[in-house]
């Protein structure tokens, strides 16, 4: 039986430089949009939004009423999920809302 000799072998390896990395843009903002419609009283819609956001009775009322006289108002804003989220939550209090990219 013979020996193999293992001899090291240098492996001459070229370090590529790394591509400047680019910053992801944040996927902010994201609105929720809540719309007039003519079924839900006033007073819900306030009572909706101070349920479900946390809003103060004064910042809900003023929300309330765009939604009734602009026939739209912004109701939050954040990531594409949490928006989803509040969209849902609007839809299960029977409200109409959509969201969409804030410009």
């Amino acid at each position: 039986m013979g020996y193999v000799s293992a001899i090291p072998v240098e492996i001459e390896r070229t370090e590529s430089q790394p591509a400047p990395a680019e910053v992801p843009k944040p996927d902010v903002p994201w609105v929720t949009v809540v719309h007039n419609d003519p079924v839900n009283l006033m007073s819900y819609v306030t009572y909706v939004f101070q349920a479900y956001f946390g809003y103060p009775k004064d910042k809900a009322r003023r929300l309330m009423l765009d939604v009734h006289h602009k026939g739209r108002a912004v109701v939050s804003q954040g990531t594409r999920e949490e928006m989803e989220r509040d969209v849902q939550a609007m839809h299960g209090y029977g409200l109409w809302a959509t969201l969409q990219q804030d410009r």
